[in-house]
């Protein structure tokens, strides 16, 4: 009955998504403002707010594995999505489509991994107003990646690529103004919050009833849960040609998803949130830096020459995150 619910709840959240990305295609088109801006702010928010009610309320349950699980586990589906997506639009190779401005979003995440990874492997007890130092150091990381991410500027040629793609959708926008899309935008993001909250219930319930343990149930099941705004809206981005707006929905959402690890930190007052979480998500956050490593040679490589091997890094992905899967259930 508990994935009964689970389930039902899912796939309202999977029809919420596919509004929002619609409705942020609208606004990316119709407001003049280019799909990594709206990939990277708006609709990797708004996707990433079950990521949020779930960690807040993970910890009101006084459950910290299920909220840290739910995080790194949400950033690990986001860069398996991207995968998943990189080989069912093979024939695009979109990845050669794409903005280069992409590469830095992705730098910073990698880089901000690196830190949480530090954290967890390296107690930090030292704490400011009852908050751990990792947390401060991942504030000023993110900080620091922003400010350097609002320095990049758009060149010619990546403004022509985003043009190619809005040329070229297979599916039509709806005849909605930027208003009215903005208006829907926003019913459709406190859909996905309220259901994001009841994720977390039903979640904690199944690790509870069934024994799976949260540190799996918040890393995969809760997390994959809580990406499917991110995956369709993903998806439907790249039906609609806008590539941009779905790298930039996940990479941005990925960043989002490090700064709600921080507004968790802060609001759990038992001491530093990773000092409190199974050594297992050391295992997460290792695979999350690897496939981010995959990742930039995905937006940095050259042409394939077969698609056979333009697939290999997305094959990688994939079965890594099968394999780490397994493992992590075996260890739960």
């Amino acid at each position: 009955m508990l994935f009964l619910i689970f389930i039902v709840i899912a796939a309202v959240t999977i029809f919420a998504a596919m509004k929002l990305s619609t409705y942020a295609d609208i606004i990316s088109v119709k407001t003049a403002v280019g799909g990594m801006l709206i990939g990277s702010m708006l609709l990797a928010g708004a996707t990433s707010l079950p990521e949020i009610t779930t960690s807040y309320t993970s910890i009101a349950l006084g459950n910290p594995d299920l909220a840290v699980g739910n995080i790194l586990g949400s950033n690990l589906f986001n860069l398996l999505i991207l995968a998943c997506l990189d080989l069912y639009f093979r024939k695009d190779q979109f990845f050669k489509k794409i903005w280069m401005q992409h590469r830095y979003t992705a730098g910073i995440g990698f880089a901000l991994m690196l830190i949480i990874l530090f954290s967890l492997q390296t107690p930090l007890m030292f704490m400011i107003l009852g908050i751990g130092l990792d947390t401060f150091l991942i504030l000023t990381g993110y900080i620091v990646g922003m400010i350097l991410l609002s320095k990049v500027k758009q060149t010619a040629k990546n403004n022509e690529n985003d043009i190619d793609d809005q040329n070229s959708r297979e599916v039509p926008l709806p005849s909605l103004t930027a208003k009215q899309a903005l208006k829907r935008f926003i019913v459709a993001a406190i859909f996905i919050l309220v259901t994001g909250s009841l994720l977390t219930f039903v979640g904690d319930r199944i690790a509870v009833v069934t024994g799976l343990g949260a540190s799996f149930v918040g890393s995969f099941l809760l997390a994959a849960s809580t990406s499917l705004p991110e995956a369709v809206a993903c998806f439907v981005a790249c039906r609609l040609r806008n590539f941009n707006l779905a790298i930039g929905s996940i990479l941005g959402s990925n960043l989002f998803n490090i700064l709600i690890l921080c507004g968790t930190d802060i609001f759990y007052r038992t001491g530093p949130l990773l000092l409190h979480v199974d050594p297992v998500h050391e295992l997460t956050a290792s695979l999350v830096i690897f496939l981010y490593v995959v990742t930039f040679y995905l937006l940095i490589r050259i042409k394939a020459k077969t698609p056979i091997r333009y697939s290999i890094p997305s094959l990688i992905i994939v079965f890594s995150y099968i394999v780490t899967s397994y493992y992590i259930f075996i260890y739960s």
